[in-house]
């Protein structure tokens, strides 16, 4: 018992001290970054080509998708493929699903709760763990190389780790600040809020979470609820009571945060980086 408290000291021990070492963001400085608002990017030059490839090019600037080939390559090395023609349950899809089966369920852009009441309809929650550790990398420390604290410019405003690959850090102060000056910071939703970056796999299972490539966020779990504690079956859960404002879950959209509220299987604090869902769900809907 010694032993294993000491072994819990020891990380939550590194833990602290990596936060302490870490530079913070808060508004995105000019020359620092361009945040791109992905409700509003133009996609008359890519209308007419997949909407997988296009979303995916748009989205992570070095990733290219040879249709031809059925081949996503990420910064010219990484090369995975984009599908394997292999038919999937949705049970087996979120466990072991291709790059083309992240697109399974359209994210939906309206703040519409009804599209999850269906078994398994979880917009984002399926991830190709190869085309993760590519795009923010492969082991632990590559990942916690590239992090940085973001907060927005509010002193008191709570504080976040993030990823600076793929703009994630920049896109998250934009959003923080566009939140602030909606005046929406002091909202519940950003009291006792549940974390960011933590290298660790999902409950349950041995797939990484999407919080291990810092690119995700929780906010107040109180507000926002998980479906696990609910005690149903996955597959069959059911209503949930959200309380996180649709202004809310809206601008962190605008910046390429999905929002797990809209998952069948609710996880109401959650939000995570994924543009290319925001613009497949444009690409294919006519948004």
């Amino acid at each position: 018992m010694a032993e294993l408290a000491w072994r819990l000291w020891e990380k939550a021990r590194a833990a602290a001290l990596l936060l302490a070492l870490l530079p913070t963001k808060t508004l995105a400085q000019p020359g620092d970054c361009d945040p791109v608002d992905f409700m509003r990017t133009p996609l008359d030059g890519v209308r007419g080509q997949d909407p997988i490839a296009a979303a995916l090019e748009l989205a992570y600037p070095g990733v290219t998708v040879d249709m031809a080939k059925n081949r996503v390559v990420i910064d010219g090395a990484a090369a995975m493929p984009l599908h394997d023609a292999v038919e999937r349950t949705a049970e087996e899809a979120l466990k072991s699903g291709s790059v083309r089966d992240q697109f399974r369920y359209r994210y939906p852009l309206e703040f519409d709760l009804d599209a999850r009441r269906t078994p398994w309809n979880d917009p984002g929650r399926i991830r190709h763990q190869p085309f993760f550790l590519a795009l923010y990398g492969p082991e632990r420390r590559d990942v916690e190389r590239s992090l940085t604290k973001v907060r927005a410019k509010k002193r008191r405003g709570p504080l976040f780790v993030f990823t600076k690959r793929r703009r994630v850090a920049c896109q998250a102060a934009a959003a923080l600040a566009a939140i602030e000056r909606a005046g929406l910071l002091s909202h519940a939703a950003f009291k006792s809020i549940g974390g960011s970056y933590k290298w660790r796999v999902i409950a349950g299972t041995k797939r990484l979470s999407a919080h291990s490539y810092g690119i995700s966020f929780d906010l107040n779990a109180k507000l926002g609820g998980y479906w696990r504690w609910a005690g149903q079956p996955a597959g069959r859960v059911g209503d949930y009571r959200n309380r996180i404002p649709k202004e809310i879950v809206e601008i962190f959209e605008r910046y390429g945060f999905i929002w797990g509220g809209k998952w069948h299987h609710y996880d109401g604090m959650h939000f995570e980086y994924r543009p290319e869902l925001i613009l497949h769900s444009r690409l294919s809907g006519g948004f």
